[in-house]
């Protein structure tokens, strides 16, 4: 038993790394910076500014909504600067020239765009909905560019930075780390309106683009924007459901009432709950593993934690 445990974990590895823990742990940390965030955005004054910056009450919520993933940043960076044995990790998130840099955010941004995109100018050119022209507000817009990215940079925090790193230093096999963060991703997404089986699939596969761009990239900061331009061109700027939950505010509105499930498109879930959807991550994800074949890890934080202590 100890040598099957040899050949499986790596000496680094803490038991809280154990998958079964390190998910609870990461779920905890969410639920965490949720509570926190309640009062950050009581108090400090975000609340009555953004009533009164947007002049609606509902546009209002809906970006305290999308703002109060805040929370959920400082719990998880915390969490990976005040114990010592976590600080390696923060590798995956710094700036360096290996991935997270410019070149990694513009493409997170064109891969979020266009394949987002793409799946909305299919359900289009098919006929499965009709958007109509609704508004350009520039000032709303950046305002929720930035809203948008906490939300969905604290998802990545969660699972491609603290639960993808703890596992990968308990695993030696890095597939661990890839799979379990995606599939805990996507149950984190369940008891969202509308959810499906294909919905849960396709936010399983990109779950692991987003992995692979962590693993061979080392690029944290390419899956953060790839998942803020997914959520903001179906959101914000064509107004669809947002794995099930409309904007109040967008360039382009839905006719909601014409809409079909097609393709490309699901009544309920909208473009995320599609086959075609589907069918595109994973010729994306066939790809990025192709064309990565012969690449090893970009970096191990773990491995290069041990050989610095070695060296010491």
């Amino acid at each position: 038993m100890k040598d099957l445990i040899k050949r499986i974990c790596r000496p680094c590895g803490a038991l809280t790394d154990n998958f079964i823990i390190a998910t609870i742990l990461s779920v905890i940390l969410i639920l965490i910076g949720t509570m926190i965030s309640l009062p950050i955005m009581q108090y400090s004054g975000i609340k009555n500014w953004a009533a009164d910056y947007l002049q609606s009450d509902n546009l209002s919520a809906f970006f305290q909504d999308y703002l109060s993933f805040i929370g959920i940043w400082i719990v998880i960076l915390l969490a990976a600067v005040i114990p010592k044995k976590n600080r390696p990790m923060l590798k995956a998130f710094l700036h360096n020239r290996k991935g997270n840099n410019l070149r990694g955010v513009i493409a997170g941004i064109l891969l979020g765009f266009g394949t987002n995109g793409f799946c909305v100018l299919m359900s289009v050119l098919m006929g499965d909905i009709k958007l109509s022209f609704y508004g350009f507000r520039p000032g709303i817009l950046l305002l929720f560019v930035v809203a948008v990215f906490i939300q969905s940079g604290a998802e990545e925090l969660a699972d491609r930075f603290y639960l993808y790193q703890k596992l990968r230093r308990r695993y030696r096999s890095p597939l661990v780390a890839i799979i379990v963060n995606a599939v805990v991703f996507m149950l984190l997404h369940v008891l969202n309106p509308g959810f499906t089986v294909v919905a849960g699939s396709q936010i399983l596969l990109i779950g692991l683009i987003f992995s692979l761009l962590v693993y061979y990239y080392n690029s944290l900061w390419a899956a953060m924007w790839f998942h803020m331009a997914w959520n903001y061109t179906q959101n914000i700027i064509f107004g669809l459901p947002n794995s099930g939950i409309v904007s109040e505010f967008s360039i382009f509105k839905l006719e909601a009432a014409s809409a079909t499930s097609g393709l490309f498109y699901d009544v309920k879930f909208g473009v995320e709950g599609s086959i075609g959807a589907s069918l595109l991550l994973v010729l994306i994800l066939i790809l990025l593993i192709l064309i990565n074949r012969d690449r090893p890890e970009c970096v191990d934080c773990w491995a290069e934690a041990e050989a610095n202590a070695a060296a010491k």
